[in-house]
């Protein structure tokens, strides 16, 4: 394999230190990160890669152009892998500007110096370049009982975060068609495992249920995610940033749709064996339904069957070997997730709860 020089924006989010994780210890390439280290990104989870000299780290905001410019310069990339994005659903509905400043604003500016610094390469190395933007399933909206999302599906989002993202996905296409900007584009379903914030479903049950504190449901629970465990996610974005055909968009699927309400009582039946706690007892007493999310959307579902066909990529782990993974993580990795509890702010569905 050739080693390249990849440029990681938001890599000290959760995907993004997955993938610098994976690129350092598995590949030859070389890797910098661009994160502005809000409050989702840490550098405690890139200790790991951050040894190598294969590795770089810019504090930088991909809104700023001018530092972007001196970035490219600095680290000539030859694939960025666009991952900095405000990404949490409920904090869209509560302050969307955030989200349009950074998917949507963001994005524009780092096509713009990426534009402009791949027009000034030699055409050997424009013919390599790649501009990988990674993207969710939820700009498609939602689906009712039957059916999957495939790269042919319209875009329909419902909520702010949802829509940023697919302005974004939209911007980047048109850079591509306009400009010919060498893009690829990926759509995931919903992506878990260690390192991610606990303000996400899976490690917020996870840690309340290890603090015996309530559990919130949306609803009823019944919402249908479709799981990727994160390291396959992460081998997904680097096979198709490697392999993937310009302009083409690859949808990343996981193992099969679980409700919102399965995934927590298996995150309690987990618990409950790894931490027993007597004065907690069991953990699925802790469950408690909440007032449903404004728009939220009931189910999704993703056919990954044109990345395992082009590029040969498949899930290695199921959803519960993943969920048990995951769960063995955050018990073993208290200090970690320590760090983040103090920074995080009141999550309406635990207040809710415990109201």
């Amino acid at each position: 394999m050739k080693p390249r020089r990849f440029l990681v924006t938001g890599g000290a989010g959760f995907i993004g230190s997955a993938l610098v994780r994976h690129l350092i210890a598995e590949t030859p390439h070389e890797v910098a990160v661009i994160d502005i280290l809000t409050y989702a990104g840490s550098r405690s989870s890139l200790e790991q890669a951050a040894v190598s000299s294969r590795f770089r780290f810019f504090h930088d905001d991909i809104g700023n152009a001018a530092r972007m410019q001196q970035v490219f310069a600095a680290v000539e990339p030859d694939v960025v892998i666009h991952l900095a994005a405000e990404t949490h659903v409920d904090r869209s509905i509560g302050d969307a500007g955030k989200f349009i400043s950074t998917n949507i604003v963001g994005t524009f500016h780092l096509l713009e110096v990426a534009l402009a610094y791949w027009r000034k390469l030699s055409p050997a190395r424009r013919s390599e370049f790649r501009f990988h933007h990674v993207s969710t399933d939820e700009v498609f909206g939602a689906l009712g009982t039957d059916g999957s999302f495939n790269e042919a599906s319209p875009y329909q989002p419902n909520s702010p975060y949802s829509a940023s993202k697919a302005a974004s996905d939209h911007l980047v296409r048109a850079w591509h068609r306009t400009h010919g900007l060498p893009v690829v584009v990926s759509n995931s379903s919903n992506t878990f495992g260690p390192y991610q914030h606990p303000e996400k479903l899976i490690p917020l049950s996870i840690l309340n249920a290890l603090e015996g504190r309530p559990l919130p449901v949306y609803g009823d629970g019944r919402q249908v995610r479709d799981w990727l465990y994160v390291e396959d996610h992460v081998r997904a974005l680097t096979a198709i940033a490697e392999q993937g055909e310009v302009g083409e968009t690859y949808l990343v699927g996981g193992t099969g749709g679980t409700t919102n309400l399965d995934v927590v009582k298996a995150i309690c039946g987990l618990v409950d064996r790894r931490a027993p706690d007597s004065s907690i007892g069991r953990r699925d007493r802790l469950i408690a339904f909440v007032a449903d999310r404004p728009g939220h959307d009931f189910r999704y579902s993703v056919d990954a069957a044109k990345l395992r066909r082009d590029l040969g990529w498949e899930p290695r782990e199921s959803f519960a070997a993943g969920l048990a993974k995951t769960v063995d993580w955050y018990i073993a990795n208290r200090a970690w997730w320590e760090r983040l509890r103090p920074r995080l702010e009141p999550d309406r569905r635990v207040a809710a709860a415990e109201r």
